[in-house]
């Protein structure tokens, strides 16, 4: 292994796996190109240096979490979020938790009718996610993540939140958006991923948003993830691009070494 190779991260905590056969839903945003299959991704691991990996649930395909399920039955180094209905007994819960899965994703973005987290269907499965140590894996623009935090807080789940709060452009990250989320950082349950740079606009303002991560929740509360197989920006990013970003973002490697811990104790504990 070469010295480049050694500083790679261990966990990448964002990634997602499908293919094209699988049922996709009707008002998906994406329509992938190419498969992403579990063995192009832990190809792609190996191929990095990456020791362990943590699946996303694609929202494309709506609660059909088949072939997440499949991925971490097969690789131990996996995990995975699932996408399910907010009646999903505890028992149903309870199985996909033996089987490798540690989280429900919330992914919202451009979603018109957002569900009430604070309905009793909602609070009982996101306390039903608490007691398995779950947490609430959750994607949408900065300026919405207000409406949802204190409701999944009140519920109990830890939280992480997607592609590092996805700030408003321009406003350096003092908007009240992403400021709840450092609030919420501070209250000791919420963690942020370092991942999806290449989509906060405008270019460059990514590193921005991490030196405020950095400053104001540390690498105890941050994770990083590839953000694999890079939906909609296929031709244009690489796993190899992924990591080089992330290290111009956090030149430090004892700093990388540190978000690495981080993820480690949270998925792998």
């Amino acid at each position: 292994m070469t010295s480049t190779d050694s500083e790679a991260p261990i966990v990448d905590t964002h990634a997602h796996v499908y293919t094209l056969d699988m049922p996709r839903m009707s008002e998906s945003w994406h329509r992938p190109p190419a498969d992403a299959s579990i063995d192009d991704y832990i190809a792609a691991l190996d191929e990095n240096n990456v020791t362990f990996g943590i699946l996303a649930a694609a929202s494309l395909y709506g609660d059909y979490n088949d072939y997440q399920l499949e991925a971490v039955r097969r690789h131990k180094r996996l995990r995975t979020t699932v996408i399910v209905d907010p009646r999903t007994d505890a028992d149903k819960l309870r199985r996909m938790n033996d089987a490798g899965v540690v989280g429900i994703r919330l992914q919202l973005r451009n979603v018109a009718n957002v569900p009430d987290l604070t309905s009793y269907e909602y609070q009982v499965l996101m306390r039903r996610a608490a007691d398995l140590g779950w947490h609430i894996h959750l994607h949408d623009d900065a300026a919405r993540l207000p409406n949802y935090i204190a409701a999944i807080e009140s519920a109990g789940p830890r939280l992480v939140i997607d592609h590092m709060g996805r700030p408003e452009a321009g406003s350096g990250g003092d908007s009240e958006g992403f400021m709840a989320v450092l609030r919420a950082v501070e209250r000791g349950k919420t963690w942020v991923k370092i991942s999806g740079g290449f989509r906060i606009e405008p270019n460059g303002y990514a590193a921005t948003i991490v030196s405020k991560l950095l400053r104001n929740a540390g690498p105890q509360r941050l994770m990083w993830g590839s953000d694999w197989p890079f939906s909609a920006f296929e031709d244009r990013m690489s796993y190899r691009k992924a990591i080089a970003d992330y290290k111009r973002y956090v030149p430090d490697i004892s700093i990388r070494r540190s978000i690495d811990r981080t993820a480690l104790a949270f998925y792998f504990a």
